[in-house]
Parts: structure tokens; C-alpha cells; sequence
């Protein structure tokens, strides 16, 4: 495991919060000279602690206000197409593979509880292999920073 410590996790951090942060005004928050920060975040590209930077786009504004997790029971004979199915949903926006009570987990967004209705009752069942479906509706979502738990010193042990 690469090495990284204080300064990178409290520079991770704010990244995870707001990625698209000049440096400068980065600099400013953290009281650390620019040209320091510039450079870490350059080793932490290069080193592979920061894959990319990405947008989150808010989809309530672009109609899509309700958010549900939907576990599912597949036929691992179908697995491909039934992943595949699922991926051409229109609602669908992560599909996750896991061990446990379900096969796969599906992160979804809909118009309305209406069109999760129709997704739930109608659009998944049509898919051949799919044995059971339970669907988990989003009330609120807390995000967490979790790179500012991390605690350095473990790191720099090994």
C-alpha cells in the first residue's frame, strides 16, 4: 500500500467534497502553501489515490426526485443478459454485484413513485431470469466524508 499522511488524507477530504476547488482557494482552507497542495494532489493523481475527478448532477432538477435501491434474485445461467436487461432501464443508474441475501443490487432513480411502480411491477419482472425482487425506497441520504476518518498513522506503519 502506498504511503500518504496527514496532509494528503486533509487534502482527500476536501477533494471528496468539492472536487472542482482551485488549488489557491483549496491552499486558503487548509493553511497550506499552494505550491505544497499543488504538488501532493500531482503525487496523488500519479500515484493512484485520486482516480478522477467527476460532476454529480443533481437529478432532481432534471425530474428524477426518487431514489430506491432494488435487491434481486437472478439466474446465474442468465447472468450477462439479465445485467444487460437491467442496464438498459432507463431508471437504472448502478448495478452491483453482491454476495448475501441478493444477487444484485440496483441503484435506481424515477419521476415518481408512480414510475417506480411500473419499474418494480412491470418493467423488471419482463426480464427472463429475474426470480424476486424487494425494492428500498431512499427517505434521506446523509454522505459522509469518510476519507477524513482515516486514520494516517496505520498507514505509515506498514
Amino acid at each position: 500500500m502506498e504511503k500518504f499522511d496527514e496532509i494528503d488524507i486533509i487534502i482527500l477530504g476536501e477533494l471528496t467534497q468539492e472536487s472542482n476547488i482551485s488549488i489557491p482557494k483549496l491552499s486558503e482552507k487548509i493553511s497550506i502553501n499552494s505550491s505544497v497542495v499543488y504538488s501532493r494532489i500531482n503525487r496523488l493523481v500519479r500515484k493512484g489515490f485520486i482516480k478522477k475527478y467527476t460532476l454529480e448532477v443533481d437529478e432532481n432538477l432534471l425530474g428524477y426526485p426518487v431514489k430506491a435501491m432494488i435487491g434481486c434474485n437472478i439466474s446465474s445461467k442468465q447472468r450477462e443478459t439479465i445485467l444487460e436487461d437491467i442496464e438498459n432501464i432507463e431508471e437504472t443508474r448502478e448495478i452491483i454485484e453482491i454476495t448475501g441475501r441478493f444477487d444484485v443490487l440496483i441503484w435506481i432513480s424515477a419521476k415518481s413513485l408512480d414510475d417506480l411502480h411500473e419499474l418494480v411491477s412491470k418493467k423488471l419482472p419482463k426480464i427472463n431470469g429475474i426470480t424476486h425482487t424487494e425494492a428500498f425506497i431512499e427517505m434521506k441520504r446523509r454522505k459522509l466524508n469518510f476519507v477524513s476518518r482515516i486514520n494516517s498513522e496505520i498507514n505509515e506503519e506498514k
